[in-house]
């Protein structure tokens, strides 16, 4: 009889699983956002393809790494799995049964809202039976009651008795029929209550304990597919931590270090022992060998560097050239002297001086700063590089990395040649296939394409050889120099260059001295070169205001009241370059020179 109230039970149960329902479809949300985010960060991470990185994928360390990264791919598609079992053998499933649940809770409610309508017309059939009864019962009274008074008065006429009598046993008989009427239907209700209360209500209150008990199973069945779906990807998980685990185990140190040595080796020699200097002669010392001087004596005396002999490889003729190569002085500029004489003090408060340091030491760390160059005529390509332009047979590169650059250049082409090779082979088929059936296809059409590709294969083919000499060359298969007429127009530089450079200690390249014949015949070219070059052009005069002794390389020493043309303007770092003569320029502090620039000179 707690039908209100088991319906209200039975709405919460369902409202539970429907709960249950959305706590699963935001667990599965929050795995695809999870899977999403792995994915994103391990594609992130992923080496570009044709870029640096993918070079750095060679370490096994980054071999480790790029492991990791595809086993957290992995992880990721398990969390995906996860969703995907979830939705499918849970939120459907789970779903399905809801909508399930309540039809039959709704037929079950129906039936039992049915039967408490049929007990309860039966009652009010049961209730009108018996006041019908008692209404009759109550005539026949009242008729009985009439007719005995009728019966007793003498006035009355017989005839006026005798239908009192029949209208009393009218009543009576209705009476008698409302009683068996009555009691028929209370006999009918009380069988009808006994089954409700006995055989229907317990019916369909089993039915919705059943109910209600199959949907704790479901929601049970259901928590536990939630675990089993977490368990059946934990194999899976494992094995990718596993894999990560495997890969970081398989990182090899010393394999990655000799990948380095490999990757970096330069193939130059070691440099000689450095000869004594003797400072002790009084005699003008000539140029050593393995440096060059940057004593102001010496470049005046000895402007171009024995004659032209030329058996170093950087012989300039004049000493300010190669100072016009480098940058001004990198310590600051001293301020100009406090004293009202300054010609007094006949260096003024400068600089702390510093031990003087060999130009060559200079000229060294410009050339470290870029790519060695191996020949002197190399030179001005050399300086080129800064600009971008790289020369076509990696002749910037150190001996070993230029090795590695054409094997790797040339390995380029074969494969393009094979391709070629490839697709020439396939036209061919085509071709004969056009010859045996002619209705497939014009011979004829395939022509301009053969030839085409046969081009360049030929074309390719040359590339190749080409690089294939340079390659040679530097693995010392084939001489130096050359006679072969074939890859002169594309080899003149290379063909020039010294292949037995060795670096000196102090940065510059010197030949062995079996070389010293071939340096004589190369001097006049390199005469040439830097003669060739017109000097940098006066935008204006500057006077000297105070006297300057310029000790460190770059600079150069002026005298108070001195008139001295200017090359090139303060650059924000303090100093000024200036030319004395053809043979002397460098650099001086700005505020010791007052400058006169001319502005004619300056508008080309």
């Amino acid at each position: 009889d707690q039908f209100d109230n088991l319906e209200k039970h039975t709405q919460w149960g369902i409202d539970v699983l429907e709960k249950y329902i959305k706590f699963v479809k935001e667990r599965t949300e929050i795995e695809l956002s999870y899977a999403k985010q792995l994915r994103n960060l391990s594609k992130k991470y992923q080496p570009k393809k044709n870029s640096k990185e993918e070079d750095e994928y060679k370490y096994t360390s980054c071999k480790a790494f790029l492991s990791t990264l595809n086993e957290m791919n992995d992880y990721a598609g398990q969390h995906e799995l996860i969703s995907e079992n979830m939705t499918a053998q849970i939120m459907v499933d789970l779903a399905r049964y809801v909508q399930e649940l309540k039809q039959e809770r709704k037929s079950n409610f129906h039936d039992g809202r049915k039967a408490q309508q049929h007990i309860e017309t039966c009652w009010k059939q049961l209730e009108a039976s018996k006041r019908r009864f008692e209404r009759d019962c109550k005539e026949a009274d009242r008729a009985q009651q009439y007719f005995e008074k009728m019966d007793a008065d003498i006035n009355v006429t017989k005839a006026d008795v005798e239908k009192a009598r029949q209208q009393a046993q009218v009543r009576h008989q209705m009476a008698e029929d409302s009683k068996a009427d009555y009691s028929s239907v209370l006999q009918k209700f009380n069988q009808e209550q006994h089954a409700y209360y006995h055989a229907h209500i317990p019916g369909i209150f089993q039915k919705i304990q059943e109910m209600e008990e199959r949907r704790i199973v479901r929601l049970g069945e259901s928590m536990k597919m939630y675990a089993e779906v977490d368990r059946q990807v934990m194999p899976i998980i494992g094995k990718c931590l596993d894999g990560i685990v495997k890969a970081a185990e398989s990182i090899d140190q010393k394999n990655d270090s000799q990948l380095v040595v490999e990757a970096y080796k330069s193939g130059f020699e070691p440099p000689g022992d450095v000869e004594f200097e003797d400072y002790s002669q009084p005699m003008q010392r000539a140029v050593s060998d393995h440096s060059l001087s940057s004593s102001r004596g010496e470049g005046k005396a000895e402007p171009k560097f024995a004659g032209k002999s030329k058996g170093k490889l950087w012989p300039f003729i004049k000493k300010n050239k190669l100072v016009s190569l480098l940058t001004s002085p990198r310590q600051p500029p001293p301020p100009p002297p406090a004293s009202a004489s300054p010609s007094a003090v006949p260096n003024g408060p400068q600089s702390p001086k510093q031990p003087k340091e060999p130009l060559s030491h200079r000229f060294n760390e410009f050339m470290t700063s870029k790519p060695k160059i191996h020949c002197f005529r190399s030179l001005k390509r050399g300086l080129s590089l800064k600009l971008g332009a790289t020369p076509e047979d990696f002749s910037n590169l150190p001996p070993e990395q230029r090795r590695k650059k054409l094997q790797q250049k040339v390995d380029e082409l074969n494969k393009d040649i094979q391709k070629e090779v490839d697709q020439r082979d396939a036209i061919t088929k085509m071709k004969d296939v056009y010859l045996r059936n002619p209705q497939m296809g014009d011979p004829a059409s395939l022509d301009h394409k053969l030839a085409e590709v046969s081009h360049n294969i030929e074309k390719l083919r040359l590339e190749a050889q080409k690089f294939e000499a340079w390659l040679a060359e530097v693995e010392g298969r084939l001489p130096a120099r050359r006679q072969s007429g074939l890859y002169d127009s594309q080899t003149a530089p290379a063909v020039n260059n010294c292949v037995q450079d060795r670096e000196s200690p102090d940065g510059s390249y010197t030949e062995e001295q079996s070389q010293e014949s071939e340096a004589k015949v190369l001097a006049p070219d390199f005469d040439d070169e830097f003669d060739d070059e017109e000097p940098l052009p006066a935008i204006g005069t500057c006077k000297a205001l105070y006297t300057f002794e310029g000790q460190n390389e770059g600079t150069i020493s002026v005298a108070e009241g001195e008139t001295l043309y200017v090359i090139e303007e303060d650059k924000g770092d303090g100093w000024t370059r200036i030319r004395r003569s053809e043979d002397e320029e460098g650099y001086v502090p700005t505020s010791y020179v007052q400058v006169y620039l001319d502005k004619n000179a300056k508008d080309p």
